[in-house]
């Protein structure tokens, strides 16, 4: 009785000293959690920042763990130095190909409006008639140039046509900026959040490695029945499997942050934030994005650009003015009878015209601009509407999240880490079964891990209604004049991937 003591004591120091490495501020003697009591494990700057994930080991309890490749990886990622948020966001605006893509848009339809203005070359060449001068011995021989005159205001017209291009795929810079950042913020939190599963999954596996090394020493004095060594080992190779995956689910979020962020051989590191500071959303926020997004934006200036072409179009049908003039010798002779006869000599020549509009005044382009800019204003409206259907359950998703989040924190985890704590203290006196102990850690860990993930969720919504609801980093921008689904929106409520 005297060994069972001793061991059951050992365990439940282990238990406590777990329990106070997740929370330094909780108090065991105390049944009831205070009110403003912190959320049990929740990751705060004081722990989030640098903490090394390592694969936990246990020493003499018989059964040597082999590390798996994903602790060697942390383990190595753990010396490095955190990185936070804005390391991300900067490393995207800096070496995300998308935005370049954008700004070569804008560069383009920059030239373009440039060239639109531009007035028509002349024409020069030769010119000749009767080379050879027949009978005569004559011939005309010489050179003309020819300009168009552009008339109606027809240049200034089509270059407004593409300065009003311009300024939509410059706006489209706004768009594709706001979706980069919105994509790497969403990224940092799930990778952020799958850091901290990690951590609680090694202290899982530490307290079952723990629960097993004392279950081991318990049947080799005859002190334990053989299915609680049983038990403790399942759970002690579940938790290691759990833990293995959470570090794996951690390196892929890392990966994907970072190919959104430009540079996929970033190599692993810590990540540093708080995932407990939710913020405080407007509820006025649906209107804010209507009124600001860049994607209404854009395509209230498509409708301009589509006015711009129906005007310029109406104005195609104004001819233009053709002048023709040169100069030429005229080999024919005036007195052909004279003993030295003469010739003409040299000449000029002039002409003007213009093409009259009797069968074609433009009327199909004009009708097609005037449908274009029907389809436009209806695109403005489109687009608003489908960010309001998007944008308003993520809203109330929030709103739900921050509340379960809270519930969380206030409620469930501190009774679960106290009745934890009363499971273990009982059993150390061997007054409750091991499977009960088992069972409330479980429930314990799972709340955690519940915790945040909740959060997470609610970081993936606020980003998301912060950047607009713009998603995928790494789309590429579409020009103006694409079609009506040129704009990259979500096609329904939630919070990307």
């Amino acid at each position: 009785m005297i060994r069972i003591s001793l061991l059951a004591t050992i365990f439940v120091c282990c238990v406590t000293v777990g329990l106070g490495a997740q929370n330094p501020t909780a108090a065991p003697s105390n049944p009831e959690p205070p009110k403003d009591q912190k959320a049990p494990n929740s990751p705060t700057p004081s722990t989030m920042p640098g903490m090394e994930l390592q694969h936990p080991q246990s020493e003499g309890d018989g059964n040597p763990q082999t590390p798996s490749p994903a602790a060697d990886l942390l383990d190595e990622a753990g010396k490095r130095a955190p990185m936070e948020l804005k390391d991300f966001e900067e490393l995207a605006l800096a070496n995300n190909p998308t935005l370049q893509l954008a700004k070569d848009i804008a560069q383009r339809s920059a030239a373009q409006a440039r060239q639109a203005g531009l007035y028509p070359n002349p024409s020069v060449g030769y010119e000749g008639e009767q080379i050879r001068g027949g009978s005569y011995g004559g011939g005309e021989q010489g050179g003309f140039i020819q300009q168009t005159i552009v008339l109606g205001g027809k240049l200034g017209l089509r270059r407004r046509v593409f300065e009003a291009q311009q300024r939509e795929d410059e706006t489209g810079i706004d768009e594709q900026r706001a979706r980069v950042l919105g994509d790497v913020d969403q990224r940092f939190y799930a990778a952020l959040a799958a850091q901290e599963i990690a951590k609680l999954r090694g202290q899982l596996l530490a307290l079952a490695r723990d629960a097993q090394q004392t279950a081991h020493q318990l049947g080799n004095v005859g002190q334990a029945d053989l299915p609680d060594v049983l038990q403790a080992e399942v759970e002690a190779e579940q938790a290691a499997v759990d833990y293995t995956t959470a570090q794996m689910n951690y390196l892929q979020a890392f990966e994907s942050l970072a190919a959104t962020s430009g540079n996929p051989a970033l190599a692993t590191c810590p990540l540093q934030g708080d995932l407990t500071a939710l913020p405080q959303i407007d509820p006025q926020i649906i209107e804010g994005l209507l009124r600001d997004s860049p994607s209404v934006k854009r395509a209230q200036q498509g409708v301009a650009e589509a006015e711009a072409r129906l005007r310029s179009a109406k104005r195609e049908s104004i001819p233009d003015l053709q002048l023709r003039a040169g100069v030429q010798q005229d080999g024919e002779l005036l007195n052909d009878g004279a003993v030295r006869p003469t010739s003409v000599g040299i000449v000029s020549f002039a002409s003007a015209g213009i093409e009259v509009p009797i069968f074609n005044r433009n009327q199909g382009n004009v009708a097609a601009a005037g449908a274009e800019l029907a389809r436009a204003r209806e695109e403005v409206t489109r687009v608003q509407l489908l960010l309001r259907r998007t944008a308003v359950p993520l809203f109330r998703s929030y709103l739900a999240q921050q509340n379960e989040a809270a519930h969380y924190q206030s409620e469930m985890i501190p009774k679960a880490r106290r009745a934890y704590q009363l499971y273990a203290s009982n059993y150390g006196h061997m007054a409750a079964a091991y499977p009960q102990v088992l069972i409330s850690q479980r429930t314990l860990f799972q709340l955690q891990v519940g915790y945040l993930e909740v959060l997470e969720q609610a970081w993936q919504n606020a980003i998301a209604l912060k950047r607009f609801v713009l998603t995928d980093g790494l789309s590429a921008p579409m020009p103006s004049g694409s079609s009506s689904t040129s704009l990259n929106l979500p096609t329904g409520g939630g919070s990307g991937d």
